[in-house]
């Protein structure tokens, strides 16, 4: 597996990581622990160094399950993991939108609660799940500061925040990577949020880089979702959009015969292929998908390709929102 450095900063990873939400959370029930640890440690022996989670996912028993399968690798990965919402009540607020918690206590809280589920000595990369509104984001990064300054944790990370929130926190504590959204069907950070990140030298690592499982042209206007599936609520999982955003699909299924390759194989390729410090951590529970997924590194799309999907792809109207109204609230602050 070819490596990656995040930015300017001294973190190297696997130029493709797992994303390790949909084994406990939000793509349905939680998946048996130990197909998910072997899946995981099957990872690691594929050459994958980067495992992302947060307390969020489950609450807590993704931490869990990562701490516990990666424990005997610990000197060979790197785990992402994650802070910022109020798990002490219903962390959907009751209306839909989870509840915000980026207080200084709070973060020293979960850096300490994490530390012991995943295992580990010190977190590698600790990201800010969503900009908190009620907290400045200079108080975010001076308690992430105090954190690294006490060896607890290595890196900081922001998810979904803003270009002006990303430069002020920087200022502070620099920033090693963004997580955030970003796949042939959600191109949004190109505007502002990716020339920014390039200027100040923060690697990017887009989750959901397969479109929620929609890249891989699995999924059509027939699919069903169960309702533990967080894609049932979805504007952008619908029949309709479904239906109407296949024309993308199409276009990944024509580049991946030239290729002999996968739709999904093209959509995690042209992603690498945008910049050498952005890392793609797409989520899977099953070993044949994480061998596909990680085969996408060794596809090579060459410029004239990238032209060819660049200019298919502009002609192509992605078709729902990527949330409802109260989640995309939560991003881009």
């Amino acid at each position: 597996m070819q490596k990656r450095t995040l930015g300017k900063s001294d973190l190297t990873v696997s130029a493709i990581g797992l994303g390790c939400m949909g084994m406990s959370f939000s793509y349905g029930p939680p998946k048996d622990k130990a197909e998910m640890t072997a899946l995981l440690r099957t990872a690691v022996e594929r050459g994958v160094t980067f495992f992302d989670t947060a307390e969020v996912y489950g609450p807590f028993i993704n931490e869990e399950l990562v701490g516990e399968a990666l424990a005997p690798f610990r000197s060979r990965v790197v785990i992402a993991t994650k802070f910022g919402f109020d798990l002490s009540t219903d962390p959907r607020g009751g209306k839909g939108a989870p509840r915000l918690n980026s207080r200084i206590e709070n973060i020293r809280q979960v850096a300490e609660a994490s530390l012991k589920r995943l295992k580990v000595d010190a977190i590698d990369l600790f990201y800010q799940h969503r900009v908190d509104p009620d907290v400045p984001i200079e108080d975010v990064a001076g308690a992430v500061k105090e954190l690294i300054q006490a060896g607890k944790v290595k890196h900081f990370g922001l998810s979904e925040a803003g270009a002006q929130t990303i430069r002020r926190a920087h200022q502070v504590q620099p920033v090693t990577a963004l997580q955030s959204e970003y796949s042939l069907w959600w191109r949004k950070p190109e505007a502002e949020v990716i020339p920014m990140l390039e200027e100040l030298g923060i690697g990017l690592v887009p989750y959901s880089p397969l479109g929620k499982g929609f890249l891989t042209g699995k999924l059509d206007a027939a699919t069903t979702f169960d309702s533990s599936d967080f894609r049932s609520r979805l504007p952008r999982f619908t029949p309709a959009a479904l239906k109407a955003n296949q024309a993308l699909i199409d276009l990944l299924g024509q580049i991946a015969k030239k290729k002999n390759a996968t739709p999904a194989q093209i959509a995690l390729a042209w992603l690498l292929a945008q910049k050498p410090w952005i890392v793609p951590i797409p989520g899977t529970t099953k070993l044949q998908r994480l061998d596909e997924n990680l085969g996408a590194a060794a596809v090579q799309l060459t410029p004239d390709d990238l032209r060819d999907i660049e200019s298919a792809a502009a002609k192509i109207k992605v078709e729902g929102a990527r949330y409802p109204e109260q989640l995309e609230q939560l991003t881009g602050r």
